[in-house]
């Protein structure tokens, strides 16, 4: 596997060398190529627990590496309408099987059964802009097929691509928004932005999976999908640049209640009628041409399973980022951020029950908020090409467990490279 991985990954890198001549003709001809290659290897050594479930964080010491690797292409169809396809590579786990925390350490890494390297489309969709004016600062985008939301929703100039930023699962997006999605992230929508100097609105409906984390779609769109909304007004504070943003969201699938389950299972429990919702506010502010900052929290009503994204209930995040930009053209980052994630008494009674959810379940739970410090540092090697980062995390009662409190330690290694 490890032959096949640096073989795809050669392969990537001498494509983007071609495609580096070229991008400007690829203009010319109304379209675009672009890829990204992302390597992440991290380490954890053992710590003591009393007790494990099925679904724990593993106590002993562990190494696990993950690859992905996208290819982005554009064709302008017309003036306005544009197609977008995303073939996408990833292999490799994440440390306990992504099993165990609310924060999973690695946003690269998915819930999937297999660890070899496997081709599937990420994106595909179609998108049409509609203007109102003749500037540029005010339209409309219609945007219809296969995405991933976190494109376009909760963004955040900080603390949002675990590629090139933090790596945590609860710094990628509101830790709280269980967005739709399958379960390497991408899921069938229908997208409507609009844009107005600095303000944006968008809304979006979405397919959710069949089952928790699965990977196919469940396409009786009258009882089953994913709503998402979001308002963002971007202003200056002292002649710098900032943003703030509200989501709010409903989802409603095939989902199992969690009270209702104490005392059965929860797949008997599941029915079309469960609903899940929720908000997040996030914001970013940079404070001089070096250092920016974000806060962001999030909420659901915690009811009903979690369905796609991660066992969070409550949460909230704040951390810097520091940039060497004002001294070299590298562009350097040091950033740290600091993690409290919770789940709701309902959420809490049914593990405690002993049950399983689709990343949570140690067989009974002394519950206490997960708690996530994590510290990392990126070297721009070739600038906007190739840059190396070693990540720490330190993690305060995974799965929420003070009975297994930790803390527990994670050193990261990553590699990312880009066109």
């Amino acid at each position: 596997m490890k032959k096949y991985l640096f073989t795809l990954f050669l392969f990537c890198f001498t494509l983007s060398l071609f495609a580096q001549t070229g991008d400007s003709i690829f203009a010319e001809k109304k379209y675009s190529f672009h890829f990204q290659g992302t390597i992440v290897n991290q380490y954890k050594p053992s710590f003591t627990t009393p007790y494990s479930g099925i679904n724990s964080f593993l106590s002993k010491e562990e190494n696990a590496s993950s690859f992905t690797s996208t290819i982005y292409l554009g064709a302008k169809i017309n003036r306005s309408t544009f197609f977008y396809l995303s073939p996408e590579v990833a292999g490799g786990e994440g440390l306990s099987k992504v099993l165990g925390l609310g924060d999973a350490p690695n946003g690269e890494t998915f819930r999937v059964t297999t660890t070899e390297p496997r081709l599937y489309i990420a994106r595909a969709y179609l998108k049409k802009i509609f203007s109102i004016t003749n500037t540029n600062d005010h339209y409309f985008n219609l945007i219809i097929g296969k995405i991933t939301l976190a494109d376009f929703f909760d963004n955040n100039k900080y603390s949002h691509d675990p590629r090139t930023q933090f790596l945590n699962w609860g710094l990628m997006s509101n830790g709280a928004w269980d967005y739709p999605a399958n379960t390497k992230g991408y899921t069938p929508s229908v997208l409507v932005e609009y844009f107005n100097d600095n303000k944006e609105f968008r809304m979006a409906y979405s397919l959710m999976p069949t089952l928790p984390n699965g990977s196919i779609m469940d396409w009786n769109i009258l009882q089953s999908g994913g709503f998402s909304t979001e308002f963002v007004n971007k202003y200056k504070w002292k002649d710098q640049p900032g943003a703030i943003r509200f989501l709010a969201f409903l989802n409603q699938a095939y989902m199992g209640n969690y009270l209702q389950a104490i005392n059965n299972s929860i797949e008997s429990t599941r029915a079309y009628k469960n609903k899940k919702i929720g908000f997040g506010i996030n914001m970013e502010q940079q404070i001089n041409n070096s250092l920016g900052g974000f806060f962001k929290t999030s909420w659901n009503d915690g009811q009903n399973e979690t369905w796609a994204f991660t066992e969070i209930d409550q949460s909230f995040s704040m951390g810097l980022e520091y940039n060497s930009q004002s001294r070299s053209n590298h562009q350097d980052k040091i950033g740290l951020a600091y993690i409290q994630s919770g789940l709701s008494k309902e959420h809490q009674a049914f593990l405690a029950s002993g049950g399983l959810g689709f990343t949570l379940g140690d067989g009974k739970l002394n519950y206490a908020p997960e708690h996530v410090l994590e510290l990392y540092f990126l070297k721009n090697i070739i600038q906007d090409k190739l840059a190396g980062s070693i990540d720490y995390q330190n993690i305060l009662n995974p799965g929420f467990n003070m009975d297994r409190k930790g803390p527990v330690s994670i050193f990261s290694i990553r590699l990312h490279f880009s066109l």
